[in-house]
This record gives structure tokens, sequence and C-alpha cells, in this order.
């Protein structure tokens, strides 16, 4: 029982980098832009988190200085892919090693590697923290109890507003939108900021609220998981924050059992989370059904003069 009840609490503390990252990256991609450069955007959140954590020690400051890290550097992103037209799959990938290699060298630099700072702190939500069972569910950090009003927040921005309409009509015709007077490349640079904000808060949070520390690649593929995510949750955010729960229980499961005493192979434990998003792309391949699908324009660098 103990087993479960550490498991259960320990979920949401895991989930949330998934359903941020993915999240993020559904709202660039319903613009048209495939990223695949979240592993990188994480590590650059993660990185500004800490060092601002460890210069101010405010907390919630470290996760807007995460969110604005993550955006600025995806401005980079966002001119070669939107503006130069630069193959966006070659150019996500640039982004996640010139990433990799900044976050490791201004970390030494720095010196912040393995310097604990007190982070984010968890919050008791009164009577509901002492709740047989599932009182470690309302017993976490702020960001926990904000991503589901974020995820609400993001939906009905998408499905019910103009703007948001207008973000999914880029990515579904760019031709018939621009004829409709909607401004393609600019709608698509600022949903490739606005989502890459999301992915480095869920960097930030893995350092500031998680570990509460820098280690030079500390995502640990977390940031191409997010990308299987999207494409098993069709680009819906609903279905991205079941299956960010599900990556999370999965992912809490593995030292939960090894902490209880059951034996596991080392490779299996370390493989396994891979072995699971391998999982999900063959069952989400079987299984293309359902109203929320890819961007017909998803991944097409866009020319107002070409017509289709």
């Amino acid at each position: 029982m103990n087993l479960l009840f550490s498991w259960i609490g320990n979920v949401p503390d895991v989930a949330v980098p998934f359903a941020l990252a993915a999240l993020g990256l559904i709202v660039s991609e319903r613009a048209g832009v495939l990223s695949l450069g979240a592993e990188g955007l994480m590590l650059v959140g993660a990185l500004a988190g800490i060092g601002t954590q460890l210069t101010t020690d405010n907390a919630g400051l470290a996760l807007l200085m995460s969110m604005i890290a993550g955006g600025a550097v995806s401005v980079l992103f966002a001119v070669m892919v939107v503006w130069l037209r630069v193959n966006q799959v070659i150019a996500g990938l640039a982004l996640v090693f010139f990433c990799q290699g900044l976050t490791s060298l201004i970390g030494t630099l720095a010196e912040w590697i393995n310097r604990p700072v007190s982070g984010l702190q968890a919050i008791a939500l009164g009577p509901l923290a002492r709740l047989p069972l599932l009182g470690s569910l309302f017993n976490q950090n702020l960001v926990v109890y904000l991503t589901p009003l974020i995820f609400l927040l993001v939906s009905w921005y998408l499905k019910r507003t103009l703007g948001g309409l207008r973000l999914c009509s880029v990515g579904e015709n760019p031709q018939a939108a621009d004829a409709a007077g909607v401004p393609v490349l600019r709608i698509r640079f600022l949903a490739i900021m606005a989502g890459s904000s999301l992915v480095g808060l869920a960097g930030g949070y893995i350092s500031v609220a998680s570990t509460h520390m820098w280690i030079a690649d500390m995502t640990g593929g977390r940031g191409w998981i997010a990308v299987a995510l999207v494409i098993f949750a069709r680009w819906s955010p609903g279905r991205a924050l079941i299956g960010a729960l599900l990556f999370g229980g999965i992912e809490t499961l593995i030292p939960q059992l090894a902490a209880a005493g059951i034996s596991l192979p080392q490779y299996y434990v370390l493989c396994a989370p891979y072995l699971i998003t391998l999982a999900v792309m063959i069952q989400s391949a079987i299984a293309r059904r359902g109203a929320d699908e890819m961007p017909c324009a998803l991944g097409e660098p866009y020319v107002r003069e070409e017509r289709r």
C-alpha cells in the first residue's frame, strides 16, 4: 500500500514536463510548423531556470525566465523555417544539437552543475491532502495545480476564439487562410514562440521543481518523448494531457518497484520509456481515426506566390 500511495503522489510531478512540452508542440504544429527541437528548448529552459534560481532565489521568477529563454531561442528556429524556408526537420535537429552544446558550455563556465537550490515547494490543499489514498495528489507544487488550467485555456483558445481558429487554418490550408486576409507568416512565427515558451517552462520545471539542480543533458530524452506524445494525442490538448499522465505513471512506476526491492535489469529500466514510446507510435499508426488528426500543411513552408 505504501508503494501505491507513493506512486500515485509522484505521477503528477513526473507527468507535468511531458504535458507542458507536448502542449507547446501542439500550439506550433497546429500552425503547420513541425517542431522537433523540444529536447533542446527544454534544456535551455532548465538552464535559465536554475541560473535565475541560483542568483535570485525566486522560483516563480525562475520559471518565468525559463519561458522567456525558450521563446527567445525559438526565434532562431522561427526565422529559419518561416522566412528562410529551411527544411523543418533539419532545422529542428540542428536546434537540439545547438542547445545541447550551448547549455553544457554555459552551465560549466557558470559553475551551476550539481548546485542544489530550494526550488518550488509543495503546497498542501488543507483537508484534501489528508484524504486516504488520494491525499498525496493534493500535496503538489503550484505548477501541477495550474497545468490542467493551462490546458483548458489553450484548448479554449484554439477551438473557441478567432485567433485560435486563424492559427489552425494556417496549419490546415495556408493558401486559403492567406486569401482570407490571415497573416500566415506572422501567425506561424508567433505560434512557434508561444509553443516554445511552454516547452521552456517544461524544462524549467525539471530543474527548479523536480531535481532542484542543473545537470548537463538533464532532460534525458523527455523532449523526444513529447514529440511522440503529440502524435499519440493526434494534436489534441485533451488527449495529450491523458497521454502525459500515462507516460508519467509508467516512468514513476519503475523506480518505485526498485525501491520496493523488486529486482529489475538495469538496461531494461533505462530503455523502458523508449520501448513504451515505440509502442505508442505503433498504436497511433494502427488506429488513425477521429476528428483531431495531423494538420494538412504540417511541415510545409509557405510562399504566397505558390498555389497548390
